[in-house]
């Protein structure tokens, strides 16, 4: 071996750790998915810190929020594959459904979907397969739970409007989870589908026509967008009011009942970490809540002319006076 093929072979073996070094130093980008900008996104943040990615020193962000504005997420998604992300997080199912569409290799790691299975995002919840796994906030057992919590806040109710959206794949589920239950409560359910935010304009007409007690809607985007105005609607109405979102009471509705948002972002956060650090999304098993939260807007309740029952409000989380 002559002089210079020596110094340039060893210069090779000499540089190859330097090299592999810079390589696993490589800072993985994550590209944010999220109907519309929302302050949990700091849940997220906490997590991932948690399990030692920590933003600005070994992890990065491409955020694409759609402002509200549903239709723009397919081109959003297209848009974080072409910047070759190392990762999708997703919040809710369009957002999830834009970047299923728009990937089959980047890991897609998605939050807040009411029944994955249902949905078409994954094969079961232990083994997802493909390139998803995420949180479910378990729709069709909650809404459940909300009609039960419902009746026992107001006894005297005998007729609930359910919304809920034809295009949201756990709403079917869940009404049909919620058919038994009603009967055994004596409720009646009539149902008023909501597609578009066009549609919240008719919902006082037709609260009148289907002579409503109280309202119970599924969880879906168009209406936690629309949050504030679901509660000033309803208030207009006198119509006291249940939703699986705790911001719900907080912006003036009556109650709440919803998992943990702190936990669920965390756990997909847990599950995002070990994406990055080689694991499949398919084979991580979608995480089921374990902590829920009830809040109750005694205030609301006041100006409805209700008294909520001390055994519900004690075990409430949150009691807004």
């Amino acid at each position: 071996m002559n002089r210079r093929a020596f110094v340039t072979g060893l210069g090779a073996v000499l540089a190859a750790p330097l090299m592999a070094e810079a390589q696993s130093a490589k800072t993985p980008r994550v590209g944010v998915l999220w109907p519309n900008p929302p302050a949990t996104f700091d849940f997220v943040r906490q997590g991932l810190s948690d399990h030692g990615f920590i933003e600005g020193q070994n992890i990065s962000f491409e955020f694409r929020w759609a402002e509200g504005k549903l239709d723009e997420l397919p081109a959003l998604a297209a848009d974080l594959v072409r910047q070759n992300v190392d990762a999708i997080l997703t919040l809710a199912p369009p957002a999830t459904h834009a970047a299923k569409r728009a990937t089959q290799k980047i890991p897609i790691v998605f939050v807040a979907i009411g029944d994955p299975v249902a949905g078409g995002f994954v094969s079961s919840l232990a083994h997802p397969g493909e390139n998803l796994t995420g949180t479910t906030r378990m729709t069709t057992e909650m809404s459940v739970k909300q009609l039960e919590l419902l009746k026992e806040a107001v006894p005297s109710l005998s007729q609930i409007c359910v919304l809920w959206n034809s295009g949201n794949s756990a709403h079917a589920p869940a009404l049909k989870a919620m058919e038994t239950p009603a009967r055994t409560l004596r409720l009646r359910l009539r149902l008023i589908e909501v597609q578009r935010p066009s549609d919240l304009e008719g919902l006082p007409v037709a609260f009148t026509r289907e002579r409503t007690d109280a309202v119970l809607f599924l969880p879906d985007p168009i209406f936690y967008i629309h949050l504030q105005r679901m509660a000033h609607l309803l208030a207009a109405a006198r119509l006291p009011a249940i939703s699986l979102f705790t911001e719900f009471p907080k912006v003036g509705g009556l109650m709440g009942y919803a998992p943990s948002i702190p936990e669920e972002f965390r756990r997909a956060a847990g599950h995002l970490a070990k994406i990055l650090r080689g694991a499949k999304p398919g084979d991580l098993p979608v995480e089921e809540p374990t902590k829920f939260e009830l809040v109750i807007n005694v205030k609301t309740a006041k100006a409805l002319g209700l008294t909520i029952p001390p055994s519900l409000l004690l075990r409430a989380d949150q009691v807004i006076e």
